[in-house]
Parts: C-alpha cells; structure tokens; sequence
C-alpha cells in the first residue's frame, strides 16, 4: 500500500477535465475549486450525521468537539473563495459556454447540507431529475430528522421544554424559531458553562455558513452581475433570497438577552 493507492491519487487527478478547445488557462481552476467543494459537503454532511447522533444520545462533549470541526471545515470553504475570484469575468467567459446547462445551482450535496441543517424547502427538488442516485438521497435528507430536530431532544433531555407541535410536526418543514425553545436555551446558557461553548460554536458555525452564502452571492455579481445563471438558475437575485437566513435562529433569538 503506498499513498497513491490509498489515497486513489491516480484517479483522483484524472477527473479534472477541461471542455474547452484549445484549453483556456482558467478553466482547471474553475473545475478543481468546485470539485474541492464537492469534497468538503462530502465531508460536512457526514459530520452533520454524527452531530446528529451525539445530540439524540444526549453526548455533549463529542457534539462540542464535532461543531469544532464543522466550523473550521466551514472557515475553509469561506476562504477557498478567495482563489476563485482570481477569476475575472472575461477569463469565466473565455470557457463558461462550456458548461452549458450545469450549474452550481444544481449540487445535490449542498442542497442536502441545507436539508441536514433544518433549512427545508421541498420545491428545490424539481431541479434534480427523479430517479438519480443524488436526488434520492436529497428526498431522503428532506423527510428525515434535521440537526434541528435532533438539538430539540437534547435540549428536551436536558430539561428545556420542547413543544409538542415541534416535536410532531412534519419533518419536511424548515426550522422555525420558538420563544418556549429559547426559554430553555437561555436557561442553560445562565447555568451551565459547557453549554455555553457548545451553542456558541453553533452560533460559529451558523455564521460561517451565512458567511459563505454572502461570499458566494458576491462572487458570482463580480463575474456575471445581473445575467441569468447557467443551467436556468436565476443568478444573484434567486441566491439574495436566502442570504443571512441563520439555521438556527433560536440561538440568534436570544441574543439580546444574554
């Protein structure tokens, strides 16, 4: 066994492979970064699972140490930014007729990153073809618990109360915030220090992705500014409408009050 083989090296650098001919220069960079992407929601979304496993076991220390990675994961994908806007709009439109109708808009795994973080929206799987195996596991993210539903049992299990309405409702609705749900999330945040850490590294982790979203939007106004987006994407105006939308808005909530 060497790195190589462990590590599918061989195949991994013969997956980037650009459309254009004769080749434009920028084009590698464009497909490597968001194929980088790819492999960091790859990598979000299985630690989302486990978070979700150490809130229904009610394990705080090990959700503490996952919402450590998860916001570094998420700092790097923020910065990753950065070398994508080397590109400058002419140098993206040197290749961009080469992606035809694929777009950013369409990446099941970011979509489901969302689903696993409780940010819901059932009408975005009309932009998947039914039967692939992405948009399967997209349905799939839809109608199971989120990280949400999983952070009420342990709020629940440590004393908060949860109202019944949330604790039943229909699991393919977003997050909503609740005042009795931050009741109990302030009480904790006033007496219990570990707590405290672990909600403020999910207000970390919240903001680094409201962070992300706001660097993607900008990204793609400097390089396309008001034109549609490929694939049928509506561009920037579709993107502003999630902008600054916490995932876990009970914890901005109470803010104030803290």
């Amino acid at each position: 066994m060497t790195y190589a083989d462990y590590l599918h090296v061989d195949q991994l650098l013969g997956l980037q492979r650009p459309r254009s001919e004769p080749e434009e220069h920028d084009e590698l960079l464009f497909i490597v970064a968001h194929q980088a992407y790819e492999l960091w929601f790859k990598l979000l979304l299985h630690e989302l699972d486990k978070v979700k496993g150490d809130f229904a076991a009610n394990r705080l220390y090990p959700a503490i140490s996952t919402f450590k990675r998860l916001r570094t994961i998420m700092k790097v994908a923020v910065e990753q930014v950065d070398i994508v806007e080397t590109l400058t709009p002419m140098s993206f439109n040197s290749f961009r007729s080469r992606l035809e109708s694929s777009s950013g808009f369409q990446s099941a795994q970011f979509r489901e990153m969302e689903f696993a973080l409780g940010f819901k929206r059932a009408d975005m799987m009309k932009y998947h073809p039914p039967g692939e195996p992405a948009t399967e596991r997209l349905l799939s993210r839809l109608n199971e618990p989120s990280v949400m539903d999983a952070f009420y049992l342990f709020l629940q299990q440590n004393g908060a109360t949860i109202p019944e309405a949330i604790l039943a409702r229909d699991r393919t609705l977003p997050t909503a915030p609740d005042d009795t749900v931050q009741e109990g999330i302030l009480k904790l945040y006033k007496t219990e220090p570990n707590f405290e850490i672990l909600f403020e590294l999910m207000t970390d982790f919240d903001e680094g992705f409201q962070e992300w979203r706001y660097r993607h939007i900008k990204l793609v106004e400097r390089t396309i500014g008001n034109k549609q987006g490929t694939g049928g994407s509506l561009g920037v105006e579709f993107l502003k409408r999630s902008l600054f939308a916490p995932v876990f808005p009970d914890l901005w909530g109470i803010r104030h009050r803290l």
